[in-house]
């Protein structure tokens, strides 16, 4: 009897994207979006976009990433090929969010950064947990991708159903970034350029 084909997920949630191989036994490294990083497999099999599942049969934390076995990849050639692989659950299988206003930091990944005077700033691409707390992981429009704290502070806001998450670029240590950003997309400044101070004095 051939297995059942994958349905499509009615209300997908992100927990993990698969980020290559991991020895020769057909393990993978997968940046997870769990609270405890090794609960990727907790909620059932994981469902990729094209339908296909996979189900973890261990997983164990290295460095800032999860090694997981999963049933259905026996070699190093097929872990390979998931690598960029993006790994879903129905929300319908994780628990309650509970109070008003909460939610999954899966449900951060896409948002889109704006400061709190409403320039933007990027776009959501990641949580890590590096052992200080939880840090946000932003891709701007240009250049390379910005940390920030994930604290009230730096993060005063964050509004799921509006795709917005407002952060406060002082508290968030983006104040100079953001400003530079802004001045360069109204034309203000030439990317790299210095910022004149006012005219020079004349000569005596």
């Amino acid at each position: 009897m051939s297995d059942p084909k994958p349905t499509a997920l009615a209300d997908p949630v992100l927990l993990g994207v698969v980020g290559g191989a991991h020895g020769i036994k057909g393990e993978v490294r997968i940046r997870s979006f769990t609270a405890d990083p090794t609960d990727i497999g907790a909620y059932g099999p994981l469902t990729d976009a094209k339908g296909n599942r996979y189900t973890i049969r261990s997983a164990r934390v290295q460095k800032n990433v999860v090694v997981a076995a999963i049933a259905e990849v026996r070699d190093r050639n097929h872990a390979e090929r998931l690598n960029g692989t993006e790994l879903f659950v129905d929300r319908s299988v994780l628990p309650d969010e509970g109070e008003d206003g909460a939610f999954y930091q899966a449900d951060l990944i896409g948002l889109s950064a704006v400061s709190v005077s409403g320039e933007a700033i990027g776009t959501v691409i990641a949580i890590h947990d590096f052992g200080a707390g939880d840090v946000v992981e932003i891709r701007p429009e240009r250049g390379p991708t910005v940390m920030i704290p994930f604290s009230e502070a730096a993060v005063p806001e964050i509004d799921v159903e509006a795709g917005t998450m407002t952060v406060e670029p002082v508290a968030a240590g983006l104040s100079g970034a953001v400003g530079d950003q802004a001045e360069e997309a109204a034309g203000l400044a030439e990317p790299g350029d210095p910022q004149s101070d006012g005219p020079e004095p004349e000569a005596r």
